[in-house]
């Protein structure tokens, strides 16, 4: 029963604040006025002094205050049609983050908040984690087929696997600062029977990728035959890729690496199988 009760608490309250957002040229706000209201505050000095708290915490955290509060005013009647200006302030969903963080947590409303907000930024991690998980496979299988693409034209061409193999080492050292694929595996610590890509972070795939798509670009278009000339064009694309990365201070050497994809993508598969599946119960 108390189980219950909570839930119903839970559900209507947070109903109740995102109903008391507005919204105004694409920005989401909050007014503190009816924020103080929805947080269980009943003289407005002592909810701006949770206010003040907020702002503290929201410098501290590097953030432009001015971002996130913003101060206003609205008329208000007084009697007699007469109306006066009092003060608001336009909060963000961030704003009122960090005033339920700094308010008093013995109030049911502002217990709630906590939680609530809680859950809601646990929920947008997941959703960046997410997003960030998908580019990394995403990028690893335009690599998968940009060099499979690669080793039937240079076999075309009178390059064998083995070759292939050589060529995509060479293209490795150039992208790598001289470092060799054996070496870089060794670094890492990555078996050597496992491809290096699979636990490359996404920028490095990406590298890897667009170096691998110029060479086969440019091995039709020059008509390129036999070992030697396709490895000098694989080697230059890598080593003007390599270029960009440098000069945006990225060393792909020195980056440390990721997770095993193929461990990525069976966490991807099961949590897809079990959204179908939840979707199937309902």
């Amino acid at each position: 029963m108390w189980y219950i009760m909570q839930k119903q608490i839970i559900s209507k309250l947070t109903k109740t604040f995102e109903e008391h957002a507005y919204i105004k040229d694409g920005i989401e706000f909050w007014l503190a006025r009816e924020l103080q209201v929805l947080l269980g505050y009943i003289e407005w000095r002592k909810f701006l002094g949770v206010i003040n708290k907020a702002k503290i915490a929201c410098e501290k955290s590097g953030l432009d205050i001015n971002d996130h509060f913003v101060d206003t005013a609205k008329k208000v009647e007084i009697g007699s049609e007469a109306k006066r200006d009092i003060e608001d302030i336009l909060l963000t969903r961030y704003a009122c983050y960090l005033i339920a963080q700094n308010g008093d947590s013995r109030k049911e409303e502002i217990a709630f908040a906590q939680s609530y907000f809680a859950i809601q930024t646990r929920k947008q991690e997941l959703i960046e984690e997410r997003i960030k998980l998908k580019e990394r496979i995403d990028a690893r299988e335009k690599l998968s087929k940009s060099e499979t693409e690669l080793s039937k034209l240079i076999y075309e061409r009178g390059v064998d696997q083995k070759g292939f193999s050589r060529i995509r080492s060479k293209g490795d050292e150039a992208l790598f600062g001289g470092s060799t694929t054996f070496e870089i595996k060794r670094k890492l610590n990555i078996s050597k029977n496992r491809p290096l890509a699979d636990f490359l972070p996404t920028v490095t795939i990406a590298a890897k990728n667009l170096a691998t798509e110029m060479t086969n670009f440019n091995v039709k278009k020059e008509n390129l035959n036999g070992e030697p000339k396709i490895t000098d064009e694989h080697i230059k694309n890598n080593s003007e890729v390599r270029g960009v990365l440098v000069k945006n201070k990225i060393y792909p050497e020195k980056l440390p690496p990721e997770e095993d994809i193929k461990k990525l993508n069976r966490k991807l598969n099961v949590s897809k199988k079990l959204k179908n599946g939840s979707k199937s119960i309902k």
